[in-house]
């Protein structure tokens, strides 16, 4: 009798293959969205420039003029004792968080809600930065990192600027144990063990002359989670001529 494959131990959810959330002591959310920011806006200082486990991207945390903190991701240019802004009457300077239909057409933006009063959802990563386009009666259309173009409502906040750290991927990680231990701060299976390399107790992939799976590689329609391995519901496969 075989074991259970790493793929069906993940999906219990247990501690060993879930993300160690409880260690990031830093949420990145947009302020909540109140009077204070649909009628006016709020003043804030850099205070400091810091980090988190849970996040690529270096931090700033601003204290607003009201004397509440906020965490954002520090766009390039950002330095502590800047003034940032946040609020439709807001000026957009780097740093600051503005509704879509505050931001002139042209901006660099990062950090975007999915609807209003999210607090954030898109182009959140190191490095990352979207352009708004225009601004149309249909709504405001950005274009993402991936060069697709998507309407926003108005109403949806977003931070100017593009996020910093952006030559975080170029950096070498240079040995293994640099690897393990990025890997293990956010709960992330390392190494992965390629499933042909396995015996065939492990994985149905494994075993057999070489390193070669030995049946297709799409997994059948009605396979159970054990045998639901390899490409999940696959468009094509096979050379492409």
């Amino acid at each position: 009798m075989g074991k259970r494959l790493i793929s069906q131990r993940r999906g219990r959810g247990t501690s060993t293959y879930s993300a160690h959330s409880h260690r990031w002591n830093i949420q990145i959310k947009h302020r909540a969205y109140d009077l204070l920011e649909k009628e006016g806006m709020l003043t804030g200082i850099v205070k400091d420039l810091t980090h988190c486990k849970g996040h690529t991207a270096p931090i700033a945390i601003v204290k607003y003029d009201n004397g509440e903190y906020n965490y954002v991701f520090a766009p390039i240019g950002l330095k502590v004792g800047a003034t940032v802004y946040t609020g439709i009457k807001g000026k957009p300077t780097v740093g600051s968080t503005l509704p879509l239909s505050s931001i002139p057409e042209g901006t660099i933006i990062s950090n975007i809600e999915s609807k209003p009063a999210d607090g954030g959802s898109f182009v959140r990563a190191s490095g990352a930065g979207a352009k708004l386009l225009t601004i149309t009666e249909k709504g405001v259309e950005v274009v993402m990192p991936s060069k697709k173009k998507r309407l926003f409502s108005p109403l949806c906040r977003a931070t100017i600027g593009k996020i910093a750290g952006a030559g975080k991927k170029e950096k070498p990680l240079v040995k293994a144990g640099t690897k393990f231990h990025l890997m293990k701060a956010r709960g992330k299976l390392y190494p992965r063990t390629s499933g042909v390399a396995m015996n065939a107790v492990d994985h149905p992939f494994g075993s057999g002359r070489g390193r070669h799976a030995g049946k297709p590689l799409t997994a059948p329609r009605f396979a159970p989670p054990g045998r639901n391995v390899g490409k999940i519901k696959a468009r094509r496969t096979g050379k492409k001529r």
